[in-house]
């Protein structure tokens, strides 16, 4: 985490996944309504993409909006909560 994915040699693999942005302040199931259309997200999807393949660094990429299942060995527990601050 101390060091740019260029000098570890690092490579990246971006999925889209909406269920990140799922509400989960109430009830039994989380709520995606704050999610972005799926047009709209493939937008940002696809803009996030071209900004990254800039770089000199490795990327492989899941298909838009398609079940998938990914697997991969993460090197140390590292939890990170990012929470929305409704305005």
């Amino acid at each position: 985490m101390n060091c740019a994915l260029d000098a570890v040699g690092g490579e990246l693999l971006v999925v889209s996944q909406f269920t990140l942005l799922a509400d989960t302040d109430s009830g039994r199931r989380p709520s995606f309504t704050r999610a972005a259309a799926p047009d709209g997200a493939r937008r940002l999807y696809e803009h996030f993409l071209s900004l990254v393949r800039k770089y000199e660094i490795k990327v492989e990429t899941g298909e838009f909006g398609a079940t998938m299942e990914v697997e991969l060995v993460n090197d140390g527990p590292v939890t990170i909560i990012l929470e929305s601050r409704a305005s």
